[in-house]
């Protein structure tokens, strides 16, 4: 269990919400998380009993079916799914999309999606990645051409969180491919929509237990009131949301990270070799030390930026920073509690395993942490 004895970011309140969290959890997600690994997705009714309990979405405002909370709420329930070693795409919904519709929706889209979304009846998806475009957004070559009301898409996505799941997908595609990124526009796209297909459940290294998916669009016709936010300011509308997407990879790594010390810890204390606990030998001990260091400055660093943001002064490099510093101690952790597991670290039947496979991807996603050295660069 996650220790918060001196955090700073939370009151009262929030930590009641984790109390929440963490019942809600120990007994719809802790008991299955296995199953989800090998079906490679978590099932709806654990969405609806998320939603149900109150845990989706939390920021969104009561008038659209929600709590009204602010981003601290979401940060608790992140830190929780992290530390049990889940992949669910819950913190997608709640920490990114929720933001798109509430920020940029028009009073019949917040209508339509927010409640179901907050209920868990309604689980959404972001698609920007392409084959040929992961961190560099301006280089996408979907497109959503005008045909009178309508727009036609073509073109592929590919990565997508919650895509075999999904009900409704934001799609970045191209209005206008002549002017660059001055012609990107955000597109909603339902599921039930001729043209749209899913792929493969994709098969990835870690975090299988997330259903993450190939999504096609062939002559997808939308009506353009489907357009979401302004059109032709797609990419500004996706920076504008890039602090908080970069703040809850963030937190996530954070509890990962403490989560596989805190294995290390009880694995070390328990297993003997040479007549005398692991733990015991200095290497062990030393490692441990260096480890507990890092994840005490981690955390009043994590806390720092989630009342930066909570105030709304968080920057962009501020933000980039955290991705970039809490992912590599994240690997760090995880890699070095592996190591200090012995051959056991190495068999999927110990939590160290998944821990350390779900943690290679977050160096990568929400921008590479070489993209991020490159944004923190510029504030230089």
């Amino acid at each position: 269990m996650l220790d918060t004895t001196n955090r700073f970011a939370y009151n009262e309140d929030h930590e009641m919400f984790r109390d929440t969290v963490r019942k809600v959890f120990a007994q719809h997600l802790e008991p299955h998380l296995e199953q989800h690994e090998k079906d490679g997705i978590v099932p709806r009714e654990v969405w609806k009993a998320v939603g149900e309990a109150g845990l989706l979405c939390p920021t969104v405002k009561e008038e659209n079916g929600g709590l009204g909370l602010d981003f601290g709420f979401n940060c608790v329930l992140c830190e929780e799914l992290s530390y049990i070693g889940s992949a669910a795409g819950f913190t997608l919904q709640s920490d990114i999309t929720a933001n798109y519709f509430e920020r940029l929706g028009s009073d019949e889209q917040r209508a339509k999606y927010l409640p179901g979304m907050v209920s868990g009846d309604i689980i959404t998806a972001i698609a920007m990645t392409e084959p040929g475009a992961g961190s560099d957004l301006q280089g996408i070559r979907t497109t959503a051409v005008e045909d009178g009301n309508h727009l036609v898409i073509n073109g592929s996505k590919t990565y997508i969180t919650n895509g075999q799941n999904a009900d409704c997908v934001i799609v970045v595609a191209k209005t206008d491919p002549t002017l660059g990124a001055k012609g990107t526009s955000l597109v909603l796209v339902d599921a039930d929509t001729p043209g749209f297909e899913r792929g493969r459940n994709l098969d990835k290294i870690g975090q299988h237990s997330a259903d993450t998916s190939e999504l096609f669009f062939n002559d997808c016709r939308v009506p353009k009131t489907n357009i979401l936010g302004q059109e032709g300011r797609g990419f500004i509308h996706l920076m504008e949301e890039l602090p908080q997407e970069r703040l809850g990879i963030a937190v996530g790594a954070q509890a990962s990270a403490q989560r596989a010390f805190d294995e290390a810890v009880n694995f070390t204390k328990d297993r003997k070799a040479f007549g005398q606990t692991v733990f015991e030998f200095q290497n062990t001990k030393f490692t441990l030390a260096d480890l507990k260091a890092k994840l005490q400055v981690g955390w009043a660093h994590l806390d720092w930026a989630i009342s930066r943001h909570l105030n709304g002064e968080l920057t962009t490099d501020e933000a980039s920073a955290a991705k970039l510093w809490h992912t590599d101690l994240q690997w760090e952790a995880c890699d070095a509690a592996l190591q200090l597991h012995g051959g056991a670290g190495y068999m999927n039947e110990y939590l160290i395993a998944r821990l350390w496979r779900d943690a290679r991807v977050t160096r990568i996603f929400g921008g590479t942490n070489e993209i991020m050295k490159e944004v923190i660069s510029r504030s230089i």
